[in-house]
């Protein structure tokens, strides 16, 4: 068992309480099984947190909304198993749909797993997004730090030109200068 799957598994366990339910989902190596937990009415949050993510690892692309769903919800750590489940999906939409929930600024607060998940994927929309995303997190006061600092972090591990101009500003914010300046030297100087 992979650690991603066993720390999810954990802390389901606790909140599936005694429910057989919780067993079969852990064991069951059937994906249609797994599937139908998705789609059937009255499935607690952890039966399909747990469907979803073991779909999603195995590249059945079934999983997709409720993954992305769960990157979008309050709690950290659904956020956090539903973009490592997203990174192996495979799925062509992730990145589209990762990139408008870390841009929408009505979920700003939910916003640091898509764009940890953007900078993961590569993907053609990664460093318009992260541009984005930072640049509003420039405002004076703005209290989404640990979502501007991954931002940089990010910009800084896609080494994009792209992103020279954002990572400037950012030197200019205490909180973000020291991370600007290393997202900057690994940007290939231009030519």
């Amino acid at each position: 068992m992979d650690e991603a799957l066993r720390s999810l598994t954990e802390r389901l366990q606790a909140e599936a309480g005694f429910s057989p339910e919780y067993g079969r989902l852990v064991a069951t190596d059937g994906l249609d099984e797994l599937a139908v937990v998705l789609t059937e009415p009255g499935q607690p949050l952890w039966a399909r947190e747990l469907a979803a993510f073991r779909l999603g690892v195995a590249g059945d692309r079934r999983a997709f909304e409720t993954l992305v769903l769960l990157l979008n919800h309050r709690d950290p750590q659904r956020c956090q198993s539903a973009a490592h489940a997203l990174a192996r999906l495979g799925d062509p939409r992730t990145a589209r749909a990762a990139a408008a929930l870390a841009t929408n600024e009505l979920r700003v607060a939910y916003a640091l797993h898509p764009v940890r998940l953007l900078v993961a994927l590569r993907a053609p929309e990664s460093v318009p997004a992260l541009v984005t995303t930072l640049e509003r997190r420039l405002r004076p006061h703005d209290p989404y730090r640990k979502v501007a600092l991954a931002c940089v972090e990010g910009l800084g591990e896609l080494g994009d030109a792209r992103a020279r101009p954002v990572l400037n500003e950012a030197l200019a914010h205490p909180a973000l200068a020291q991370a600007a300046v290393h997202a900057l030297a690994r940007i290939p100087a231009q030519r």
